[in-house]
């Protein structure tokens, strides 16, 4: 079973795995406060029946799902040696990224890309375990080139010796569409190592190959 260092875990804006009670009194704390905030901004949101419980909504909408991964255990790895010394590409396409960034708090929803070289003497994960990796450093406040950073940093981790890893996520960010320059458009980050940054090798061509095939 791999375990997550703590330096990549406070990389990813902290992580304290909570209980159902604690995550109860959070939600409850933050509703409390997300009651000035819309006083604040001036809505009149007690005489609202469509906003009376916003609130509280809110604040469950973050502890349980928008920023989940802040107060859950990391993902459970299981890994297993090559057995049968497979040293092709391991490809995981289209994995489903929504998230909300850090600045404003508005989601960004898009597709990550995964894929890595298991060592012949290494170790190989299960794909639904990229997802869950995935998955884990999405739902929690987030910038998008960190968020590559740190797929990158634990799939390197999880998949001991292995010769390559490559990361690559397409978002669309609302904080752009809906305030600011207002225009719609995707952001593409990636994060390389090993074979696929060997300029002489085709492993990286291989990866883009396999992500334009999604498309046809």
């Amino acid at each position: 079973m791999i375990h997550m260092n703590e330096d990549l875990l406070q990389y990813a804006n902290g992580n304290k795995p909570r209980t159902q009670e604690e995550k109860e009194a959070i939600i409850n704390k933050a509703a409390a406060a997300y009651e000035k905030y819309m006083d604040a901004l001036g809505f009149d949101w007690r005489n609202d029946p469509n906003s009376a419980d916003t609130p509280r909504r809110v604040a469950k909408a973050f502890v349980n799902d928008l920023a989940e991964g802040c107060y859950s255990e990391p993902p459970k790895i299981t890994t297993f040696d090559n057995v049968d010394k497979y040293d092709g590409l391991v490809f995981q396409g289209n994995i489903k990224v929504n998230s909300f960034c850090s600045h404003h708090h508005l989601p960004f929803i898009g597709q990550a890309h995964v894929s890595y070289i298991p060592g012949k003497d290494g170790q190989v994960i299960g794909l639904s375990k990229i997802n869950r990796i995935v998955e884990f450093f999405s739902r929690r406040p987030q910038v998008q080139e960190n968020l590559t950073m740190q797929i990158h940093s634990y799939m390197n981790e999880v998949c001991k010796d292995n010769k390559g890893v490559a990361v690559l996520v397409s978002a669309n960010h609302t904080c752009a569409g809906l305030r600011g320059v207002k225009h719609d458009s995707i952001m593409k980050t990636a994060r390389m190592s090993g074979a696929f940054l060997d300029k002489t090798d085709l492993t990286r061509q291989e990866f883009y190959d396999f992500i334009r095939d999604l498309k046809t």
